[in-house]
């Protein structure tokens, strides 16, 4: 399998993460896939942010829950960008995708647009909450699934198997072999985040995992040459 490079939240280390400027760089670079977050605002609609809070990406404060789409979009979200809907990340770029729920509801409501738009082939939905992606499995057929896990042991590989996911998305300051070792015998694939230096480039190529989320799309360049 080809070493794969995912934009974190596009091109998130020289752009304004989330936002479809953002994506179409990811694009641009050869990245192959984009990963984003998704939220739902308080009129139901799937905004593509990774706080639950708008404060840190834009000029705005408080929860996303509390806004409808309308208040969302008369944010900046950095550079003159606005709050994305899911609905136009598909529309603006046509790389496959990986987009983190944050919970069951998210599911529920992303499952809706991959039904009505055939998007199995195209997104792979991640969490790091094991009942979301329980959820969306149950929802849409033949989805593929990633958990993420920040900090964990062996048994992020016992969660990931029951909730039928194929991917496990880690922290590569925390990884080990012996977590490795147990994913591979799973079947799982293994993909470490965030990955911004040659050493954690390095790592993760040495650890022969099977690709890596990065903020910078230089990493595209260098992880074909790196051993």
């Amino acid at each position: 399998m080809n070493f794969l490079t995912i934009g974190h939240r596009g091109v998130m280390g020289v752009e304004p993460e989330n936002t479809l400027r953002s994506f179409v760089a990811a694009q641009q670079a050869g990245l192959d896939l984009i990963e984003l977050d998704l939220h739902l605002s308080k009129d139901g609609v799937l905004v593509v942010m990774h706080d639950a809070e708008v404060d840190r990406t834009t000029d705005g404060a408080g929860p996303i829950a509390e806004k409808t789409l309308a208040e969302l979009r008369a944010l900046d979200a950095g550079r003159g960008e606005r709050v994305p809907v899911f609905e136009e990340v598909l529309d603006a770029v046509q790389a496959p995708l990986q987009a983190e729920i944050k919970d069951v509801a998210a599911a529920r409501a992303l499952a809706e647009v991959m039904l009505a738009r055939d998007l199995v082939s195209r997104v792979e939905v991640s969490s790091f909450h094991d009942e979301a992606i329980a959820e969306i499995a149950r929802l849409v057929p033949g989805v593929r699934t990633a958990l993420v896990a920040s900090r964990y042991g062996t048994d992020v590989v016992d969660r990931a198997t029951a909730v039928g996911a194929t991917t496990l998305c880690l922290n590569i300051r925390r990884i080990t072999l012996e977590v490795v070792e147990q994913a591979r015998k799973a079947d799982l694939r293994i993909i470490g985040w965030v990955v911004n230096t040659q050493d954690h480039l390095r790592l993760v190529r040495a650890l022969q995992l099977d690709g890596a989320t990065t903020d910078y799309p230089e990493i595209k360049r260098t992880g074909r040459f790196t051993a």
